[in-house]
């Protein structure tokens, strides 16, 4: 028996020897896929001439690596002022698109047009913001020139004149500190020719509305203090309300996430608005300059109110129809930016 076991032990232990002198061969390294690179060539939309020629462009950049390559050899055209587009017809090329993916063979030709000096969103904003602002307490403090000399540096006698800057402050300031803490403002730009176009409506009426709700002569609602605390409470609930909704939309995505979500009520109740439409922010703004012009009784805010309103709709109504064609389950119950009526 010993003998028998000593044989298999040494049987047993020969076995992996075997094993190790048969490893199979390892396999040949794959060959690199060969790179097919495209020729670039960006001509002027107005004039036809060829700009520039990139040669070897890999197919994986996107049309702001091509504007960062135009960059180089025209410095003047930063990416936000350069528009690329396929055909002189055709819309301008969205920057995050890739090369390969658009319909073009390994030569790829596109039309360049300059857009002018641009400014981003966010001083565009401020430009809105600060310009009323700093109108209206102009306007409020009675400094020289305005009105009649007698009323320089005076106050006026009645406490809804004062209120009325308040708000009209508040509003102004809520949305300059929204503006740098809550929005997430993209990295689009817009031409620096338009802000005048902008700024002169915001700074404009905030002085129509200014001259009259500050004027000496300036009367009183008509119902008196009980009309004033109406509209103020209207004012108060809609930029609350409205400020909600700024919240709401920023914590649906998170930083530099460009994935689209479907907005949708939070547990603040403000919020419970997006059951019914798909801009709630709008509807609480229109609602804010209700109240403020059912407090203050003036013609000009009435005016600025429903212009404010004929543009807000435009832009909920656009939105609107974005969601639908993005989201099949979009919610059929909303309206763009008046519950049930538009």
């Amino acid at each position: 028996m010993d003998v028998l076991a000593l044989e298999a032990k040494k049987e047993g232990s020969a076995e992996p020897e075997k094993k190790s002198s048969t490893r199979p061969k390892p396999k040949p390294p794959k060959k690199a896929k060969r790179i097919v690179y495209f020729e670039v060539e960006i001509v002027d939309l107005k004039t036809k001439e060829k700009l520039l020629l990139l040669d070897k462009v890999e197919p994986t950049a996107t049309i702001l690596d091509i504007k960062a390559l135009f960059q180089k050899s025209y410095p003047k055209y930063y990416p936000a002022r350069q528009s690329l587009r396929l055909d002189p017809k055709a819309k301008c090329l969205r920057d995050e698109e890739v090369l390969q993916t658009l319909p073009v063979g390994t030569t790829a030709s596109f039309y360049f047009t300059d857009l002018g000096p641009q400014l981003t969103w966010a001083t565009v904003f401020l430009s809105e913001c600060v310009g009323p602002l700093v109108i209206y307490l102009m306007f409020y403090f009675h400094l020289p020139f305005i009105y009649s000399p007698k009323y320089d540096f005076t106050s006026s006698k009645h406490w809804v004149v004062h209120l009325a800057c308040m708000c009209h402050s508040f509003h102004y300031i809520k949305r300059i500190l929204e503006t740098m803490f809550v929005h997430r403002i993209s990295h689009g730009t817009m031409p620096l020719r338009n802000i005048f176009k902008n700024c002169g409506y915001y700074w404009c009426t905030a002085a129509w509305m200014a001259y009259y709700i500050n004027h000496p002569l300036y009367t009183t609602p008509y119902y008196g203090q009980q009309q004033v605390n109406t509209g103020l409470y209207i004012f108060l609930f809609c930029q609350l309300g409205n400020f909600s909704i700024h919240v709401a939309l920023r914590n649906l995505k998170s930083q530099g996430s460009k994935t689209k979500k479907i907005p949708y009520p939070t547990k603040n109740p403000f919020t419970w608005m997006f059951w019914l439409v798909s801009c709630p922010n709008y509807t609480y703004e229109l609602g804010s300059w209700i109240g403020f012009t059912v407090m203050t009784q003036c013609v000009p805010v009435a005016f600025f109110t429903v212009v404010a309103f004929i543009q807000m709709a435009v832009w909920a109504k656009g939105k609107h129809r974005s969601y639908l064609k993005e989201f099949s389950n979009y919610p059929t119950l909303r309206s763009s930016i008046l519950p049930f009526i538009l």
